[in-house]
């Protein structure tokens, strides 16, 4: 029996592209805009898109002015360490019952977005990253079939995201692609436990990552 997805409604899709402008830092920290600006650039009217500014309020991404207009949150390092820490907990769960309950059709696009993660790092291509790196948490927090997982750990993804596309330059794009590759074949053959192990491994290359990042900061300062 195949499942249809629900038509999104048009706050949902405005949501999913002022998320994905924010993740992908085209509206960087610090932007300020007004909702009948981001209306028109996006054609949207104003009623969803408030809907989806409220729900993007509630998940840090960007903070409402009154009077002012729509602000882009800043990127705070420290709050970053402490969204990894939630993370690790909620990714391993989310990893461990995603190779668990996976559908078929889950497992062989994880497989597919595995090779496919790879390849966007090695030609350097960020879009591809973070479109895949966004498909793949989508998949496994539907895979677990556990209805409180996505709406706490999809807003958090949103956010790493974000923190990369920003510091990417410090980083290394194939490691990071591998370990999300290693994670994805993991659940993809249904194997848990190197599932869970897995998704450590991400979450202490992030945190690697994040306080690099602080080191270089503090040396700047």
């Amino acid at each position: 029996m195949i499942v249809k997805e629900e038509p999104k409604t048009l706050s949902a899709k405005a949501y999913d592209i002022i998320e994905e402008m924010i993740a992908t830092v085209k509206l960087p920290p610090g932007t300020i805009f007004s909702e009948g600006e981001l209306a028109a650039k996006i054609g949207i009217g104003r009623t969803p898109l408030r809907e989806a500014l409220l729900r993007l309020s509630r998940e840090y991404l960007i903070e409402m002015m009154p009077r002012r207009g729509v602000r882009v949150t800043d990127i705070n390092l420290t709050d970053q360490l402490a969204l990894l820490e939630v993370r690790r907990v909620l990714d391993r769960v989310i990893a461990e019952k995603a190779a668990e309950r996976a559908s078929k059709g889950e497992r062989k696009r994880l497989l597919e977005i595995s090779e496919r993660i790879i390849a966007a790092a090695k030609k350097e291509d960020l879009a591809e990253y973070m479109k895949l790196d966004a498909e793949f948490d989508r998949i496994i927090a539907q895979a677990s079939r556990n209805r409180f997982c996505s709406p706490a750990v999809l807003p958090l993804h949103a956010l790493c995201r974000r923190f990369w596309a920003y510091h990417h330059l410090k980083g290394d794009p194939v490691r990071a692609a591998k370990l999300h590759s290693s994670a994805m074949k993991a659940i993809a053959r249904g194997n848990s436990d190197a599932a869970g192990k897995a998704s450590d491994k991400l979450i202490d290359y992030l945190e690697k990552f994040t306080r690099s990042s602080m080191d270089l900061y503090s040396q700047r300062t």
